[in-house]
């Protein structure tokens, strides 16, 4: 007696119960965060360093802090438009697209067929048969279902994977992020150093017309040299020729803005050309612990999920070790009549347990396997190369930070005094108590001493973007830039 369609169904359903339980076994090894040695402080505070332990949004949109509405414009007009930031958005989107149809090989497929053909045989074929018989029509409808029964965790650990890879490219974003704004607020900075640079040279230049002219009266008069006014004009003429070259570097400073903000290098000149001072130093901030920072570089994050990833990708290889099941089914109607197509007897059927298994290739499984296994071990070199050079980074940043700011509160001091210098030895000079070279070599003095503060309070405002930068401190989350450029398209 021919087994019931019921009965046969409950030992499909049977069957799958049975894999189900079975699936939660997955082979190959289990991500674990690798330990590393990490110092409990830094060696180097900054002065302002706050006691208090930041909050979790602490420093929230830090470049905000320098109190400079056009630098937070040309910020948040590069995280909008910034290419490579709309690349690297992309590119998670299309991994985020991968892993969601990854995740599907979980489910069976299922799927749709339909056929109608007419045939007719030759006479030959069926001899005294009437030509109106020997042609036959068919029709077939089916839907097919198959599904792999991820028995040793072949899918799952795929999907882990996957999912790993989709952690690493938000991460990637996250840094990129983080390079973007630190380049723009960098950018910034050095345009208004060079700006102020320039106003000093000017300045200066204003002042040495000046001593020239008195030269240039006094030989008149009878009481100079022409020596003395060569001398006052090569002066003049050494100070004038720092300009082109701070010009240069000004219009540089302005084509890079306009191209991290997603403009033609040209398109900020009207806006950034009026001189503007440095934006004044941040608050005090706190680094926290070495321990804090790697929970928040993205980069960290970036190296761990490709660990992560490297990883299971060892559990992908190690599963073709083992039989691959697949459970196939088939439903559908055959008829060579419309009418009889759903009809009783027109019932078509299949249950299939498949079975693929590459016992006979195990070689070439395990060069898979070892090659999976090299790739985790790099990663892991990689993840560990990573939390050094951030430790690293922000040793150097606030080292630095630190030591620029000695140096500005040293030059702060040697520009007031020269500039009093310059202005005492020029009173001499017009009361006839000193020569002109005692003029001259107090106002290249002083001219030195002003460019030394202005590059020095330059270095000090980008050494905090880079302390900033190195702690990955008051940066965007994905999300914002995603909506924003999402609404661009």
């Amino acid at each position: 007696m021919p087994e019931s369609l019921p009965r046969r169904a409950g030992r499909v359903v049977l069957l799958a119960a049975m894999a189900a339980a079975i699936a939660a076994c997955m082979v190959g090894p289990d991500h674990v965060r690798p330990a590393m040695p990490v110092p409990p402080s830094f060696g180097e505070l900054p002065a302002n360093a706050t006691a208090a332990r930041p909050t979790p949004d602490a420093n929230a949109r830090f470049w905000e802090s320098f109190d400079d509405p056009l630098l937070v414009r040309l910020v948040e007009d590069a995280l909008v438009a910034n290419h490579d930031l709309r690349i690297a958005l992309a590119r998670l989107d299309q991994v985020d697209a991968l892993l969601r149809g990854r995740r599907f090989e979980l489910a069976p497929i299922v799927t749709a067929t339909g056929q109608a053909g007419e045939s007719r045989s030759s006479a030959d074929q069926m001899p005294g048969v009437d030509r109106d018989a020997r042609d036959v029509d068919s029709l077939e409808i089916a839907a097919v279902a198959s599904w792999e029964l991820d028995l040793f965790g072949r899918v799952r650990r795929g999907i882990e994977a996957g999912g790993a890879d989709a952690v690493a490219a938000e991460a990637d974003l996250a840094a990129l992020q983080v390079a973007v704004v630190a380049e723009v607020v960098g950018g910034y900075v050095e345009l208004r150093g060079v700006q102020e640079r320039l106003q000093v040279a000017r300045g200066n230049a204003d002042n040495q017309r000046e001593t020239l002219r008195l030269v240039e009266a006094r030989l008149d008069a009878g009481r100079g040299t022409g020596f003395d006014s060569a001398r006052a004009r090569a002066q003049l003429e050494g100070t004038l020729s720092r300009v082109p070259a701070l010009e240069a570097a000004e219009a540089v400073q302005m084509h890079r803005l306009s191209v991290l903000t997603g403009q033609a290098p040209g398109a900020l000149r009207a806006v950034l050309s009026p001189h503007a001072p440095l934006p004044a130093l941040p608050p005090a901030f706190d680094p926290g612990t070495p321990g804090e920072l790697l929970r928040r570089r993205p980069d960290v994050r970036a190296a761990e999920a490709r660990l992560h990833a490297a990883t299971a990708r060892v559990g992908v290889a190690t599963a073709d070790l083992f039989p691959r099941f697949t459970l196939g089914g088939l439903i559908g109607s055959q008829a060579i009549d419309s009418g009889a197509l759903f009809g009783r007897d027109s019932e078509t059927r299949l249950v299939a347990l498949g079975i693929d298994w590459s016992f006979l290739d195990v070689g070439r499984v395990r060069a898979r396997i070892a090659a999976a296994e090299s790739g985790a071990e790099g990663e892991l070199a990689a993840y560990q190369q990573t939390v050094l050079r951030a430790l690293e980074d922000t040793e150097n940043a606030l080292v630095r930070y630190a030591r620029v700011r000695e140096e500005d509160a040293h030059l702060a001091r040697a520009a007031a005094d020269s500039r009093e210098a310059a202005r005492l030895a020029r009173v001499r000079f017009e009361a006839g108590a000193a020569d002109l070279f005692e003029v001259l070599d107090a106002e290249r003095t002083r001219l030195l001493a002003e460019e030394a503060l202005a590059g020095v309070r330059t270095r000090s405002v980008t050494g905090a973007v880079g302390v900033y930068r190195a702690l990955a401190g008051g940066w965007p989350s994905v999300s914002p830039a995603r909506e924003a450029v999402a609404g661009r398209r």
